[in-house]
């Protein structure tokens, strides 16, 4: 009896083992298969796709188109602003008063005969390689008047208009309202319309130190701007019909007495200047629609810069003055 299950107990032992190292053979191929699966090295490759070449040249295009259209939006273009219609004041020069200057400033039998500098004999063996001499009297050479001709006839160069600001030497933002009114009055900027000699409003600083005045060097004191082309123009219209005919105490730029000496630098640079108070920035319609925004008004200086040189340049520049409507007074 004890054998008989003693070999019972031996047969479901085998059997027992037989079926558990079955289901790990099991186990252990299907996981080997499903470790196999994902990998590429057993099995074939596929073929590659046929690649489309006109559809990649069509994409190829287009990304350039797409490149060039963005560079031709950005990049940077040199804009030059040209003159577009000619101004009332430059078209009555033109038309009228250039005739009527060269009339008035011809002179009949006069020929143009430069001054030269004094020069040693060049036939003097003595004195061939010395050095000329200097001209006699403490004054040097005056330019001589150009012939008078067509070609020469006075005209405007350029307007300055210049302003000291005496508040600026112990506040330096009080210069800030002499620039805006500058800006406003005459619409310069730096550079503006592609205008390389434009230079806007200029700030001018101290040179030098003076204690006695409070000035220490490269301080902000002054500002300055230049007119030049149509802008010119327009600012002498609106000079000569806006601000001159409203101020009663302006009777006319002041000149000097007839027995004035004519051999003066000044009297052969042919600049016309004279100044304004602070009460005539208002009066410029620029300035007059929003004059309360400013914090304080400033007189100014202007010069008119003609390109008269030599002798009578001055009574030239004066003429050309005052054919623009700016009257002159003798004192």
């Amino acid at each position: 009896m004890h054998a008989s299950i003693r070999a019972a107990s031996a047969l479901a032992r085998a059997a027992q083992s037989n079926t558990t190292s079955t289901t790990s053979s099991a186990a252990l191929a299907m996981s080997t298969a499903a470790a196999t699966k994902g990998r590429s090295r057993n099995q074939p490759k596929r073929a590659p796709k046929p690649v489309n070449q006109e559809f990649v040249e069509k994409m190829k295009v287009r990304k350039t188109h797409k490149r060039w259209n963005y560079a031709r939006i950005f990049q940077k273009t040199d804009i030059r602003v040209g003159p577009i219609s000619e101004p009332r004041t430059l078209a009555h020069y033109h038309n009228t008063l250039s005739e009527d200057l060269l009339y008035l400033t011809y002179r009949h039998g006069v020929t143009f005969s430069p001054q030269k500098r004094p020069e040693h004999d060049p036939e003097n063996p003595y004195t061939r390689h010395r050095p000329a001499p200097q001209p006699k009297g403490g004054k040097g050479l005056r330019p001589a008047a150009p012939p008078t001709d067509a070609a020469n006839v006075v005209k405007l160069e350029k307007i300055v208009l210049h302003t000291h600001v005496k508040e600026a030497q112990t506040n330096r933002q009080a210069i800030l309202s002499a620039m805006a009114l500058f800006r406003q009055l005459s619409g310069e900027l730096e550079k503006q319309g592609g205008q390389d000699s434009s230079s806007g409003v200029v700030v001018c600083r101290a040179r030098k130190q003076s204690s006695s005045f409070r000035i220490t060097k490269n301080l902000p004191i002054a500002v300055k701007v230049e007119l030049r082309g149509e802008k010119m123009y327009e600012f002498i219209n609106s000079l000569a019909e806006f601000v001159l005919p409203r101020m009663r105490d302006f009777a006319g730029i002041v000149m000097p007495p007839p027995s004035a000496s004519m051999n003066t630098p000044s009297a052969m640079s042919g600049v016309v200047a004279f100044g304004l108070p602070p009460s005539a920035m208002s009066l410029f319609p620029q300035v007059e629609v929003n004059f309360d925004s400013y914090p304080r008004s400033h007189g100014f200086h202007i010069e008119f810069i003609t390109n008269a040189r030599g002798k009578d340049a001055q009574n030239k520049a004066r003429a050309l003055v005052s054919g623009f409507r700016i009257p002159l007074v003798r004192k």
